[in-house]
């Protein structure tokens, strides 16, 4: 099934019982993201709240909060979608007749990439009025943020010389009835039209689309290549074009079936302090200058619904989300690395912090070079942690995953960590924002096949209580990675720790803090992967430098306690968190 609104899709939940109306008043500051958060974590409904207190407007959240609701929109599996632009790319490597009518409809889908212009009647300019912002139902999801954030806009730019359009979402605060933050994160594609506009003295003009249909909402959020159309590619995703429509105050076409349209620019040279926000790494990024939006005119349908997403610890909706969009996107990897099996990037370390890649090998440290280029393509570039493995490890579990750093790494040989590069704007564990290090470990299979040491039992570690009254609690995972709870002063802990002869075995030590649920995996994760700098925050039993080289050894040691400097990570007041208690069977889910 087609869906050319948000309306249709969610009436369409709602037939499949995907979809639960809540039609008491709620509050839209912290009240909403408590409800929405109970609810993704037990893989529950959409949920379309009928009355937000403050605005005459309803509104939609958790729509793609599960793998069913993900097909529903896509009308097919996502991973069918991934092989369908693979097979379709190789037959045209060169055209075959054969590989042509094999992907035929593939191919199809290609003559719905152009775009339907509506002259009249566009639905999502039924009622057009100044800005105002103030009566739309904006959440404030955690209770340091900074506002109100618009959290699902989708914001259209063009590039201000080749014209190429880029559709991306950013999180937008709120600050007045015509006015928002544009968090421009390092890396996207808004973000580099906005660098050539402001090098040229140029306002930006943009629209964001607040509520469109669902193929456009996937193809806004997926990580395509720089200067990919992302209206184009909804296309294919649906199978038939987008409709636009000419907008009424800036020269631009804009979806003619969204719920809202915002319509203005961004200036040059201007900066606000925008946040903190609560984001999807569990924590708060910080406050700092992005750039202003200011609103000249704001459309909208006769009887439009808000769209919104919440971020923060996982799972959240953004897990299925982002696992949707690497199976799309991610098979079409091996264009370009033919050598790569699979690879999968992991929503509970928040997708950037935590890469995993099946290579198979032609030649000696092939792996490492296959890393080495995954760092330098896209969004993959703000990767912080990359382990390679063999074709017969599964990529998505991480139990396999960790067994193969069990078996196959060495430390002396297999670990590589680059200082300075890029990473996420939302990783607050490096000197500055968006810079720190990566580490690339190789836990692929060796001609020169080394013993492995088996793992004490879980059991065995009592005796880590009686050596340091700091250790709360421990977990060893897989056999390769024993996760210490510590209160404080993890890497004195740590670094003692790390030379402990009773630890024979253990390739690696993690030391986190006392908010990690050690019998959560999800938490777990986070916990390690969220809170270290891969320079300043591991360590080796063995370092020294050979010439200007660094040399490791030994156990590896990571210090991924919360530190002096980090942000708050993210936790809803106890006084929400009663009202949503008392008055969850009113709600009705």
């Amino acid at each position: 099934m087609s869906f050319r609104n948000l309306s249709s899709f969610l009436t369409e939940l709602e037939q499949q019982k995907e979809l639960r109306r809540i039609r008491v008043e709620v509050d839209p500051e912290l009240e909403i993201t408590e409800i929405a958060t109970r609810v993704v974590r037990q893989e529950g409904p959409a949920l379309l709240f009928e009355k937000v207190k403050g605005s005459p407007f309803p509104l939609a959240i958790n729509i793609f909060g599960s793998a069913r609701r993900i097909e529903l929109a896509l009308g097919r599996p996502p991973q069918q979608i991934g092989q369908e632009l693979l097979s379709l790319a190789q037959s045209m490597n060169p055209p075959r007749w054969l590989g042509l009518w094999k992907s035929r409809k593939a191919l199809r889908r290609t003559f719905a990439m152009h775009t339907q212009v509506v002259l009249w009647g566009a639905p999502s300019q039924q009622i057009v009025q100044e800005p105002a912002l103030d009566r739309l139902p904006v959440l404030k999801c955690w209770p340091q943020d900074g506002g109100r954030f618009i959290t699902f806009g989708l914001v259209m730019t063009r590039h201000p010389q080749t014209g190429v359009r880029n559709v991306g979402v950013y999180r937008m605060q709120v600050f007045g009835p015509s006015s928002t933050g544009m968090h421009w994160q390092i890396q996207k594609g808004g973000g580099f039209h906005y660098s050539e506009a402001e090098r040229r003295g140029q306002n930006l003009p943009l629209a964001v689309v607040i509520g469109a249909d669902p193929c456009l909402l996937l193809a806004a959020v997926a990580p395509l290549p720089e200067g990919m159309d992302e209206v184009a590619f909804s296309g294919f995703l649906r199978g038939s074009p987008a409709r636009l429509v000419k907008a009424r105050s800036i020269p631009m076409r804009v979806p003619s079936e969204a719920e809202f349209i915002l319509e203005g620019y961004v200036h040059t040279d201007e900066r606000a302090m925008e946040g903190p926000f609560g984001d999807h790494f569990g924590h708060y990024s910080k406050a700092a200058p992005f750039p202003v939006f200011h609103v000249r005119s704001m459309t909208h349908r006769k009887r439009p619904i808000y769209l919104a997403a919440v971020v923060g610890k996982p799972p959240q909706e953004d897990r299925y989300l982002g696992n949707a969009t690497q199976e799309i996107l991610s098979p079409l990897i091996r264009l370009i690395h033919p050598e790569i099996q699979e690879l999968w990037a992991y929503y509970e370390t928040g997708f950037h912090n935590l890469l995993v890649v099946s290579v198979r090998q032609r030649y000696g440290k092939e792996a490492v070079k296959t890393g080495l280029g995954l760092l330098g393509e896209g969004q993959l570039s703000l990767t912080k942690c990359l382990v390679l493995v063999d074709t017969n490890v599964n990529v998505r579990d991480s139990h396999a995953v960790f067994r193969a750093i069990q078996q196959n790494f060495d430390p002396s040989e297999d670990v590589l960590i680059l200082p300075g590069t890029p990473l996420d704007t939302l990783d607050f564990t490096g000197d500055a924002m968006a810079t720190g290090g990566k580490i690339n470990l190789d836990a692929t299979r060796k001609p020169n096949i080394r013993p492995v040491r088996k793992s004490p039992p879980q059991q065995s570690f009592h005796f880590l209580k009686e050596r340091d009254s700091r250790i709360i609690g421990w977990k060893l995972l897989d056999d390769a990675l024993l996760v210490v709870q510590v209160g404080r002063e993890g890497r004195s802990i740590l670094e003692s720790l790390l030379y402990d002869a009773a630890l024979e075995g253990i390739k690696i030590v993690a030391m986190v803090s006392p908010d990690v649920d050690l019998e959560d995996r999800e938490s777990t994760l986070w916990g390690i992967f969220t809170r270290f700098d891969c320079v300043r925050d591991v360590t080796f039993t063995e370092m020294r430098l050979d010439g200007p080289v660094a040399r490791y050894g030994g156990r590896m040691g990571i210090d991924a306690t919360w530190k002096k400097g980090y942000p708050d990570p993210l936790e809803m007041n106890e006084e929400i968190r009663e009202k949503v208690n008392v008055r969850w069977d009113e709600y009705g889910i």
